[in-house]
């Protein structure tokens, strides 16, 4: 009896001490979370200064943000694997080091080549960062809490989403475009420090015990993925024949992916997870709600100030309304699917979006700027609730040396969507208003552009809530419960 009760007041005494540790540990993940958002939005403001600076066209400076996106889609899931393979902690430490190093490459730039050059780099390590956050959260979260720590990695990553286009615009009218990446230094060097001193130690285990690193997927799934996002995002909103010949190239190099991973002996990515339902809906509907809140950024500023005649600044003013109820109600939303049960609440932040898009493809532009508000804040209320529940479900479930996998798994389907959804709603947005320039489209062909997008866009998360609940009825057969080994 006395050393059951030894171990008891151990266990207490080791939670009193890892409270303070927890908070230190997730304020490090907070700033590893805002640091790789910021990244992804801050350089978008700076894109017509860059084409001056360096005399280049849009087409050209529009790489420095595609250098970064396409670094982190084409190799997330290849870095979360690395760091379930050789330690996530010093793998975590490097990512850091490399954005912000990289950060400061980007800053010194002296010719556009070098910069996006850098950007790509800077891309690496914010894949590593974005990888490894959410999987480190099993690692230093109860399991009871994952809900609330994916909420809080969800607001930190809302807010460095909306804080990029002010806090660039900021900097670069103060200074110059080189400060829109330097502020990335002192940012970087803290997470740095905190992550040493907090982050758990790595384990080692005998190198017999460890798997194989696998090279051949990892350069296969880089190749198809970077094919794929290419396809996507380039031809300046036509996919002709350059984008036909890359998607093709992507479906070739999707098929030989999966002919090598069924043959590698340590896959980077195991064809058997597939077959667990909660993991494979959970990367659909991922996907799918991704593509939807693409339509909000695509749509949303043509719309503002087309149909409704807003100016710029009221444009934007508007348009960061999304990202703000995101990072209000991202720790809430974590809360209540811990409270809750997170598949329960993915289904309400599903039932949330589709409501929201209903409610857009129906509505008169007569109502004015409250009449398109009122549904976003509905859309991204629910966005907010199924994001960090369908994370949860995943990541709270998962055994440990996959965690680093498919936390990169679950980032990489929501960078697909939201690439997917930019030039697929778009091309849904322009055919639906029926003109080729878009810019120069009537207000009521914009507006009714809008409702047809929407209504699109509504049907795709009715899709997604069949997958959630076609997912819980095979979840709750006994031969498709629990992830392969």
């Amino acid at each position: 009896m006395k050393p059951m009760i030894a171990e008891r007041d151990e266990a207490i005494a080791g939670g009193a001490e890892r409270a303070p540790s927890v908070r230190w540990a997730l304020a490090t993940l907070s700033l590893s979370t805002l640091l790789s958002s910021l990244g992804t939005s801050i350089a978008n403001v700076g894109l017509p200064t860059l084409a001056e600076a360096f005399n280049a066209s849009f087409q050209e400076v529009q790489w420095v943000v595609l250098a970064y996106l396409l670094a982190i889609t084409t190799l997330i899931v290849s870095v979360g694997r690395l760091g379930d393979l050789t330690g996530r902690r010093r793998l975590l430490l490097a990512g850091i080091f490399l954005f912000t190093a990289a950060s400061v490459l980007c800053g010194v730039a002296p010719t556009l080549r070098m910069l996006i050059a850098a950007r790509a780099a800077q891309g690496l390590g914010a894949a590593v960062m974005m990888a490894l956050t959410m999987a480190f959260v099993g690692e230093t979260v109860p399991k009871a809490k994952t809900g609330s720590a994916m909420g809080l990695l969800g607001t930190m990553s809302a807010i460095g989403t909306a804080l990029g286009p002010s806090l660039g615009g900021v900097l670069i009218a103060g200074l110059s475009w080189r400060a829109i990446f330097l502020v990335n230094l002192p940012l970087g060097l803290l997470t740095f420090i905190l992550a040493h001193r907090t982050l758990p130690v790595d384990r080692r285990e005998p190198k017999a015990d460890r798997a194989g690193f696998d090279h051949v997927g990892t350069l296969l799934l880089a190749l198809t993925l970077a094919a794929y996002a290419l396809a996507m995002t380039m031809g300046r909103g036509r996919f002709g024949s350059l984008n036909i010949t890359l998607l093709s190239a992507a479906l070739f190099g999707a098929g030989l992916f999966v002919l090598a991973e069924a043959r590698a002996a340590s896959p980077l990515i195991r064809l058997e997870m597939f077959r667990d339902p909660v993991l494979s809906a959970s990367l659909a509907m991922s996907a799918l709600v991704s593509t939807v809140m693409m339509v909000t950024l695509v749509v949303g500023p043509f719309y503002l100030s087309r149909a409704l005649g807003l100016d710029a600044a009221r444009v934007g003013i508007v348009l960061s309304v999304g990202p703000l109820v995101v990072a209000l109600t991202g720790v809430p939303a974590g809360r209540i699917a811990d409270r809750f049960g997170a598949q329960r609440m993915t289904l309400v932040g599903l039932i949330g979006i589709a409501a929201g898009s209903f409610i857009l493809s129906m509505m008169p532009a007569t109502l004015g700027i409250i009449g398109y508000l009122a549904p976003i804040i509905i859309i991204t209320v629910g966005y907010a609730l199924f994001q960090t529940a369908n994370n949860t479900a995943v990541m709270a479930e998962i055994p440990a040396d996959q965690r680093g996998v498919i936390s990169g798994m679950l980032n990489l389907s929501r960078n697909l969507g939201l690439i997917t959804g930019a030039s697929a709603m778009g091309a849904v947005f322009a055919l639906a208003s029926a003109t080729i320039d878009i810019t120069t489209a009537r207000p009521e062909a914009v507006a009714s552009g809008m409702r047809i997008t929407f209504a699109v866009a509504a049907i795709l998360v009715v899709v997604a809530l069949a997958i959630a609940v076609g997912s819980r009825v095979l979840a709750k057969r006994p031969s498709h419960s629990g992830y392969a080994s």
